[in-house]
C-alpha cells in the first residue's frame, strides 16, 4: 500500500494519522467528562481526579502533535478528488466540516494546555515537556480564559465529529459509494480530476461557526467566571504602632510532586515593638481573611470543609510576642486556624533605617495539625510553608 495519497485514494499515512486522531479523540471526550464529573471534597477524591486530568492532559498534548502532522502531511498531499462532483453542495459542506474538524483539532488541546500552562499545581502533564509554555503567563484570568475556550472549542468539535460521521454513514448506507472505504482500506476510486484547495467558502464557514460558539459562550457567561471569587468582607483597620506599608503572605504546599504557591490578598497586622528594649520587644497580631487566598487551580477545592472551610472559619490569627535571639528575632505564639489553635515560633529577619522596617520570616507548619486535608499525603504532603514579609513605617 503506497504511503502517499493519490487523486483517486489516500496513502497509508493518511489514514494511520486519521484513525489515531480518530482513537486519541474517542478516548479524551469520555475521560475529560469522567473526570469533570467526578467528586473532589476529600484528599483521597482529588488525587483520583487528578490522575484523570493528568491522562486527559498528556493525550491532549499527544492529540495536538498529532494533529499537526497531519495538517503538514495533507498541506504535502493530493487529495483525492470527490466521488459526486457534480453535488457542490454537499461537496462544500463536506469540506467547511473538514476545515472545523483540523482547526478544532488544534484550537481545542491548545487552550487547554494554555490553561494549564498559565495556572499553578494540580494534575500534571505526564510528560517530561510541556508543563509551562512560551510567552504564558501565570494567571488566573488566563488560565480562565482559556478553559472557556477550551470548552466551547469543544463542542465545535464535538458538532464537527457528530456531521463528518453522518456524512460519512451517509455515503455508505444511502449512496453505497467508496467514501468511507477509501479511508478504512484505501480502496482506488473516483476520477483523476484532484479537488481544489483554492476554494474560500468551507473557511469562511468554518470561520463563521467559530466566531458563533465565541458569541454564544459570551452571551451566555462563559468568560465572566474567575476562580476564587468568594464574597467576602474586607478586614477593618487595626490600630498599630508601625503602620503596614506593603508586604505579601504567602503559603506553598507540594502537590503531586510540585510546589504550588499561593498568597493571602486581604490580611493585617498589629504591630507593637521598640527595638531598643531588652528581653520581650513586643507583639504582633496578624489576622488573615481566608477567602482572599489564591492558590492556583485549586483555589476553589481548598476552601471546602476538608480543607479551610471557609464556610464556617473564615479568618485566621496569629498573635506572638517578639523577642532576639541568636540569628536574628523571633516571634514566638500560636496560629488560629479552623477552630484550631496550635504553638508557632516564627524567626525572622529585621532591618530598621529611622522610622522604615523591612521584615521577612519563614516557618513549616504541617497542615495535619489544623485538621486540614486528612492523613493521606497522594494529592497534597504535609508539610506547608509560610512566608511573610512586610515593610512598615513607625507611627507618629
Amino acid at each position: 500500500m503506497p504511503l502517499t495519497n493519490s487523486t483517486t485514494r489516500y496513502g497509508s499515512v493518511a489514514r494511520a494519522l486519521h484513525w489515531l486522531t480518530a482513537l486519541l479523540i474517542l478516548t479524551l471526550i469520555p475521560l475529560g467528562l469522567v473526570a469533570n464529573w467526578l467528586p473532589y471534597d476529600t484528599t483521597d477524591e482529588l488525587a483520583r481526579k487528578a490522575r484523570l486530568f493528568s491522562l486527559h492532559k498528556t493525550l491532549g498534548v499527544t492529540l495536538f502533535a498529532v494533529a499537526l502532522i497531519r495538517i503538514v502531511w495533507s498541506l504535502t498531499q493530493p487529495k483525492p478528488a470527490p466521488l459526486h462532483p457534480e453535488r457542490r453542495f454537499e461537496t462544500v459542506l463536506a469540506d467547511t466540516v473538514h476545515w472545523l474538524l483540523y482547526g478544532s483539532l488544534v484550537l481545542v488541546p491548545l487552550t487547554g494546555w494554555i490553561g494549564h500552562a498559565a495556572q499553578e499545581g494540580f494534575a500534571p502533564i505526564l510528560l517530561p515537556v510541556g508543563q509551562t509554555l512560551p510567552f504564558v503567563p501565570r494567571s488566573e484570568t488566563v488560565a480562565a480564559t482559556a478553559a472557556s475556550l477550551h470548552v466551547l472549542f469543544g463542542r465545535v468539535l464535538a458538532l464537527a465529529i457528530l456531521l463528518h460521521v453522518v456524512g460519512a454513514l451517509k455515503h455508505h448506507v444511502m449512496d453505497q459509494d467508496a467514501t468511507l472505504g477509501r479511508m478504512w482500506s484505501g480502496t482506488v476510486t473516483g476520477g483523476a480530476k484532484p479537488r481544489s484547495r483554492g476554494r474560500l467558502a468551507p473557511l469562511a464557514g468554518a470561520i463563521a461557526a467559530w466566531g458563533l460558539a465565541l458569541v454564544i459562550g459570551a452571551s451566555l457567561g462563559t468568560f465572566d467566571r474567575q476562580p476564587g471569587q468568594f464574597a467576602t468582607t474586607p478586614l477593618a483597620e487595626v490600630a498599630s504602632d508601625w503602620r503596614l506599608d506593603s508586604g505579601t503572605l504567602a503559603i506553598t504546599v507540594n502537590q503531586f510532586g510540585s510546589d504550588v504557591t499561593g498568597t493571602f490578598a486581604d490580611w493585617t497586622a498589629a504591630i507593637s515593638f521598640d527595638e531598643t528594649a531588652e528581653g520581650d520587644m513586643g507583639n504582633v497580631e496578624i489576622t488573615i481573611s481566608i477567602a482572599s487566598l489564591t492558590l492556583g487551580s485549586v483555589t476553589d477545592e481548598v476552601m471546602k470543609p476538608e480543607y479551610f472551610d471557609l464556610a464556617n472559619h473564615p479568618a485566621a490569627r496569629f498573635t506572638a510576642s517578639i523577642r532576639r535571639d541568636e540569628s536574628g528575632y523571633v516571634a514566638t505564639g500560636a496560629l488560629t486556624l479552623k477552630g484550631t489553635t496550635v504553638p508557632v515560633t516564627l524567626p525572622f529577619t529585621l532591618a530598621i533605617e529611622g522610622n522604615r522596617a523591612t521584615m521577612a520570616g519563614t516557618v513549616t507548619l504541617d497542615r495535619r495539625d489544623f485538621g486540614i486535608g486528612g492523613e493521606s499525603e497522594s494529592a497534597v504532603r504535609h508539610p506547608v510553608r509560610v512566608s511573610v514579609e512586610l515593610e512598615a513605617t513607625r507611627s507618629p
